[in-house]
Parts: structure tokens; C-alpha cells; sequence
């Protein structure tokens, strides 16, 4: 049985500056802005939520099926998900279009400038939740928005249990497009800032939103995650990292974690905990997919962190 993880697919590109933005961007002329910086340190990551978790999830040793849609540049992604035997049978090219590109600069106080271009992921709704089989559970992820609004319809007519995860595309919709998100989905996963602003599209707080799902998690970064579930919320440490180099991914590290124990039928704070402790050993890595662990290991680390094994 298979985990289906609607998202996205993209390249990262990566910039260091080394040197400071606000020595270089005037406030009294902001509104005659143009700069360049000069990147003498560039780095191309595989990334995008999708394949971010299903990496995660397969390490594991999960089942996930990924759908997305992506351009015509698509072939080195290609190549690196054969090599990780991950199944592309649910990616859809679209002619025409680009892969979803991030373009990151970031200086030497980390302040980051983003440019982001969707591409193929505006074509999402290409894909349909019923052209996968074999389905346990089920994410939707940052897409494109009418993709969303689609797939999360299919799950719940199929009778799929599934994850919301709007992640950083949750200000496209409106507050009522949010409430029927929740009222359909099966669990919930915002990090902080986006809970706040959960509450503030929907007028409802996060307490009476879990009441919708069997389980809603916000995490908070450095200071873990919040698990609301059975009328119960469960504070979840953060594990202690064996090194903090770069926090790109952590948040899809942390929901293959959930996935897969939601899948194995694990109590939701165990859950939470096994997303906690795969969240640290990512931030140790650069990008979303250069970590690396095998199953029994983290087995070992959660009984050493948290007291028995995970499963």
C-alpha cells in the first residue's frame, strides 16, 4: 500500500553573498531600487515539498507515490529519483513550461531575497488523486492552487485518509476555501506562523480546529511541536540536532515522519516524536536531500531519545 504525496517538484539554487544587505540597499531609495550582488558561492539542490518527503519516507522504508507536474528541464530530477527507486509513474511533464525554480540569496546575517517561479506546478490539477492505486494515506502539500483545491476534493470522495499541509501556499485561499480544506482532510500540519494566520483566514482558533481532525500539529522550529488530538495537546521536544547547518527541508523531514507513522497506525504523539527526530538529523545536512539514515537506525536514536522503540 502506497502513500500518495501531492506537491512539488523544483530546483533550488542557492546563493551566498558575503557581505551584508543593508550595506547595499539604501532605505531613502528604496524606491529607485536596483542592486546586484555578486555570488561567489552558488550551490543547484534538488528540492520541492514532494520530493523532500517522499526522499524521507522512502529512507524509512515507505511506499510513496509522488504526483506532481514539472517542465520540460525535468530530466536531471529524473534521473536522480531512478537512482533512488522512487516511482515517477504519477509525474506529469508539461511542454512548455519550466520545473518550479527557487533563486535564494542569502547574506552573511542569513537575511534571505527570494525569487520563486511555480512553472508546471500551476498545471497540478492535470493529475488526478484516482489514477494512484493501492492507497493508504494520502498529503497534499504546497501546489498550485487550483491542484489543491482538486486533490484534496478526490481524497475525500475516494474515502483517503490525508494530510493538510498548506505550507507556504496557504495565503491563496481564503478563509472559507481553508475551513472545507479542514472539514475534509483527516490531520492537519502548519508551523507556527502559518497556525496564526490559519486563525486569522478562518476566525476560528487552533483548539477548535483540531476538533475537525484527529489530529492537528503546529511546529515551532527549535522549540518542537504542539500535537492536538483525542482533546489532547501534547507538547513534542525537539531533538537535539548533531549539528546546525541548514534548516532548508526540516518541515517536509518532520511530515514523512508523521506519514509514516500514521501509517504504521503509531499514537500521533509517537508520530510526532519519530517527525521530530527526523527533523534534526536533516537540519545536519545542506539542502532537503542530502541526509541519510536506515531504518533501524532511527529506531536506535528514537529508543535512546524518547525511552522504547518506535516500532
Amino acid at each position: 500500500m502506497h502513500t500518495l504525496i501531492c506537491g512539488s517538484i523544483a530546483y533550488d539554487t542557492i546563493m551566498v553573498f558575503p557581505d551584508y544587505f543593508k550595506n547595499h540597499i539604501l532605505p531613502e531609495q528604496i524606491h529607485i531600487l536596483n542592486v546586484a550582488f555578486l555570488v561567489p558561492d552558488m550551490r543547484r539542490e534538488f528540492g520541492g515539498c514532494a520530493g523532500n518527503i517522499a526522499y524521507t519516507l522512502r529512507m524509512l522504508e515507505g511506499s510513496p507515490l509522488i504526483m506532481a507536474t514539472v517542465g520540460e528541464d525535468y530530466q536531471p530530477y529524473a534521473y536522480r529519483l531512478e537512482k533512488l527507486a522512487l516511482s515517477q509513474k504519477h509525474i506529469r511533464r508539461v511542454p512548455g513550461t519550466f520545473t518550479a525554480q527557487a533563486f535564494i540569496t542569502t547574506d552573511l546575517d542569513d537575511n534571505q531575497i527570494t525569487a520563486f517561479h511555480p512553472g508546471a506546478m500551476n498545471h497540478s490539477h492535470q493529475n488526478h488523486v484516482g489514477d494512484a492505486r493501492d492507497l493508504v494515506l494520502g498529503i497534499i502539500s504546497p501546489d498550485g492552487r487550483e491542484g489543491m483545491l482538486q486533490h484534496a476534493r478526490e481524497f475525500h470522495e475516494a474515502g483517503i485518509p490525508f494530510v493538510f499541509d498548506p505550507g507556504q501556499g496557504l495565503p491563496m485561499f481564503s478563509g472559507e476555501e481553508l475551513l472545507r480544506f479542514v472539514g475534509m482532510a483527516d490531520y492537519v500540519t502548519v508551523n507556527d506562523y502559518e497556525a496564526q494566520l490559519l486563525q486569522d483566514r478562518t476566525g476560528h482558533k487552533i483548539e477548535t480546529l483540531a476538533k475537525l481532525v484527529k489530529g492537528l500539529v503546529v511546529t515551532l522550529g527549535a522549540k518542537g511541536s504542539i500535537i492536538y488530538s483525542d482533546a489532547q495537546r501534547v507538547e513534542i521536544s525537539c531533538v537535539k540536532a548533531e549539528a546546525v547547518v541548514d534548516p532548508t527541508g526540516c518541515g517536509d523531514a518532520y511530515r514523512a515522519g508523521l506519514l509514516y507513522g500514521i501509517s504504521l497506525g503509531m499514537a500521533l504523539p509517537d508520530a510526532g516524536r519519530l517527525a521530530s527526530l527526523l527533523g534534526a538529523l536533516k537540519i545536519a545536512h545542506r539542502g532537503g536531500q542530502n541526509h541519510h539514515f536506515t531504518r533501524g537506525e532511527v529506531a536506535e536514536r528514537f529508543k535512546r531519545e524518547f525511552g522504547h522503540r518506535p516500532w
